[in-house]
């Protein structure tokens, strides 16, 4: 299949001023990814550190997609930032469980999870305290 028949479309949101949603719908694979890699970057490079990936429209993703992920993963982390993914379809689910992207990318089932796990960890970020227990 060629881009021509199976086009990525890549639309960025902001949510606030440091968290963009990126919503994800066609194919993510070899053939498409740079879109995908282009507005992540642009989103990091204009000061956001948040990435809310919406893959609810992707019914299939390669390593090129997966690579993509982990890479602004990596970049967010350097500064305190989150990656998630959101609702991804079972297929794209079921490649971020078997390859362990899911364990370092955690998956929401939509914008409120997300933006709430953003915020217990922004909370708790500043503060370091005994565990409780």
């Amino acid at each position: 299949m060629t881009l021509a028949e199976n086009p990525l479309s890549v639309e960025v949101a902001l949510v606030r001023d440091d968290v963009a949603l990126v919503k994800v719908a066609g194919h993510l694979d070899v053939d498409t990814a740079t879109e995908f890699q282009a507005q992540l970057a642009n989103q990091l490079h204009h000061g956001r550190r948040h990435f809310l990936l919406d893959l609810s429209e992707v019914p299939f993703m390669d390593s090129s997609g997966m690579n993509i992920i982990l890479r602004v993963y990596q970049e967010t982390r350097g500064l305190d930032g989150v990656v998630q993914v959101i609702d991804p379809v079972p297929a794209v689910r079921r490649v971020l469980e078997l390859t362990g992207v899911s364990i370092t990318v955690p998956i929401s089932a939509d914008v409120e999870e997300a933006l709430a796990l953003i915020d217990r960890r922004a909370g708790a970020a500043p503060e370091v305290s005994a565990p409780e227990g």
